[in-house]
C-alpha cells in the first residue's frame, strides 16, 4: 500500500454514467480516494453513507469524493441511487488503479484466507501528494474522520 509523501498514481475510469473521470479533471483539489470490495454490502454501505452525511462539509474543505470498486458502472448506479450518494464512484474491473494504490491483497474471513480489495482510503493534496493513508477503515465514522484531517 502506498504511505504518506507518495505521489498518487494517476487514474482515469469510467463513473457510473460510463463517463471517464480522471484524477487530472481536478485540478487545485484534494482528493478523498476511497476502495471499497462491494457495492450494497453492510460496510461499504455504511462507509458510503458516512461519507455521504459530511458530503457538504468535506466538498466545503476543498475537497473531492472519489469511490472506486471492481464492480460494474450498472452496479455502480443502483448503489448510488439506492443510496442518494452525492460522489463518484469509478468502475476498475481489471484493478490496475486498485493495484497501483497497493488496494489489493490478501484478507481472511471465517478462516479462509483470499485475495480482495483492502478497505482503504487516501487523502491526496493539491500537488498529487498522499497526505494521509486509512489503512483501517471505522465504516460509520468514516466520513467525520476524513472531516477530521482536512
Amino acid at each position: 500500500m502506498l504511505s504518506i509523501g507518495s505521489k498518487a498514481p494517476q487514474f482515469a475510469l469510467p463513473d457510473s454514467e460510463g463517463n471517464t473521470v480522471s484524477s487530472k479533471d481536478f485540478p487545485g483539489k484534494k482528493l478523498i480516494v476511497y476502495f471499497y470490495p462491494k457495492d450494497d454490502t453492510p460496510g461499504c454501505t455504511a462507509e458510503a453513507c458516512s461519507l455521504r452525511d459530511n458530503y457538504d462539509l468535506i466538498t466545503g474543505k476543498n475537497a473531492v469524493i472519489v469511490g472506486i470498486s471492481a464492480d460494474s458502472e450498472k452496479s455502480h448506479i443502483r448503489f448510488k441511487t439506492k443510496f442518494e450518494l452525492p460522489f463518484y464512484l469509478l468502475s476498475d474491473p481489471d484493478k490496475k488503479v486498485i493495484q497501483a494504490f497497493g488496494a489489493w491483497g490478501e484478507k481472511k474471513m471465517m478462516g479462509k484466507t483470499y485475495d480482495g480489495i483492502l478497505r482503504s482510503t487516501f487523502i491526496i493534496d493539491e500537488k498529487g501528494i498522499i497526505t494521509h493513508v486509512f489503512d483501517k477503515v471505522n465504516t460509520k465514522l468514516h466520513g467525520e474522520e476524513v472531516l477530521k484531517l482536512l
